[in-house]
């Protein structure tokens, strides 16, 4: 078992029931997490770490948020489901709240990010056969390469992770890679007719945190606008103040055609993800063509609206600006031989480690663990850190001491 060193007899407990009774589908680190507050977590034996992950930013606001919680309580004692077969007197207070917020006619509401990828796709291909006039099933989606946008058999056609891909063919068609921060590549797979839409992550978050030239983006919607073609945001990761705006798209003054939204839209409580759009797409999609049991769910719609609400009311994405230039300042200040990129806007940021060993990232993420840290590495030598949006530069100085002091071991 990957687990097992050094680890107390509590959280070993824990530990062994996945390993005996979960699916072997993730390899995260040996701790086992029992409360959390703020930008604080506690494992079982009470031990008390920085949360450097925030649940792949699901919890911009912070662990346990109290103003989210009392809307979740609150709600949940009230109404918590419908279906979609009846109406409930929460979702259209929430979709009028949404399309004002963002400036969009209207948003579809779903659950899991990978469903509002899905749903983006959906609703592309659909514009590109009634209102482009594309021949019938000849659509074509660009994507990039190192892209993420979740699991699903359709999301994984497009994937140059052949981790991701190994064994889950056939694979569905009608999808394009070329790559990432390369306006030449995108305008010569503009030239095709079929093009339908152009799927984008402003800012790739799996790939380590990769951020693309200055005027990227402006440059793809522009020439996306030229060729007919939308322009698919996935703002999933990237969205809801993370990177110091409230979209990264924000940062290029970029209006995407579907705006495409997750993870921090419930502050961590449950899954809820949103797909936004003007009615020329959004109306596209017909009663029966399109749905989910829990999407728009009474809570989901309630919570969003308070988590929205405290990015506002409490300019997480200013802070985030603010400490995210900080924290990278200070990275590089460490000077580390082995630290060869700190890259990152706001506070989604990630460090490159060069090392002749191949998982020293994953033993530098278990050192900081041990130190009081909790991050974790993708791509074997690439480990972010996106801590919670209200941590304050006092506190980002004890990670900076935390990272400095698990790294001086290699």
């Amino acid at each position: 078992m990957h687990a097992a060193k050094n680890t107390t007899s509590k959280t070993q407990y824990f530990l062994e029931k996945e390993e005996q009774f979960g699916a072997h589908n993730y390899h995260p680190l040996p701790v086992v997490l029992t409360r959390g507050k703020g930008v604080f977590v506690w494992d079982v034996d009470d031990r008390r770490y920085y949360d450097f992950l925030s649940g792949y930013s699901a919890i911009n606001q912070g662990h346990c948020h109290p103003r989210i919680i009392e809307t979740f309580i609150e709600q949940a004692q009230r109404l918590t489901l419908t279906s979609r077969a009846f109406h409930n007197d929460v979702l259209g207070e929430y979709e009028e709240f949404i399309t004002k917020f963002f400036g969009y006619d209207k948003v579809l509401p779903m659950n899991t990010g990978v469903e509002a990828v899905e749903t983006g796709l959906k609703l592309a291909r659909r514009w590109g056969y009634e209102v482009k006039g594309v021949p019938h099933n000849k659509g074509k989606i660009i994507t990039c390469e190192q892209n993420f946008h979740g699991r699903t058999i359709s999301v994984v056609s497009f994937s140059s992770d052949e981790g991701s891909r190994k064994d889950f063919g056939p694979f569905t068609p009608g999808f394009e890679m070329i790559p990432y921060n390369d306006i030449s590549a995108l305008q010569a797979a503009l030239q095709d007719s079929n093009v339908i839409a152009f799927l984008v992550e402003p800012i790739q978050g799996e790939a380590g945190v990769v951020v693309p030239d200055e005027g990227y983006l402006a440059k793809a919607a522009a020439m996306c606008k030229e060729a007919n073609v939308l322009l698919i945001a996935d703002e999933i990761q990237t969205g809801l103040a993370r990177t110091g705006k409230m979209l990264a798209c924000d940062h290029e003054d970029v209006r995407p055609d579907i705006l495409l939204l997750g993870k921090a839209l419930s502050g961590g409580t449950m899954p809820v993800s949103a797909v936004l759009a003007d009615d020329e797409i959004m109306l596209t999609i017909k009663p029966g063509d399109h749905g989910s049991t829990y999407g728009g769910n009474p809570i989901a719609c309630k919570v969003a609206i308070t988590a929205l609400q405290v990015l506002v009311d409490e300019k997480m994405a200013h802070n985030s600006e603010i400490q995210g230039a900080y924290l990278r300042k200070e990275l590089k200040a460490l000077g580390h031989e082995h630290i060869s990129i700190v890259r990152g806007k706001g506070l989604f940021n990630a460090i490159v480690i060069e090392h002749p060993k191949k998982d020293t990232a994953w033993d530098i993420c278990i050192a900081m663990k041990k130190n009081g840290l909790l991050a974790k590495p993708t791509h074997g030598d690439r480990i972010r850190f996106a801590p919670p949006l209200l941590i304050t530069r006092p506190q980002i100085d004890e990670c900076i001491e935390i990272i400095r002091k698990s790294m001086d071991n290699f």
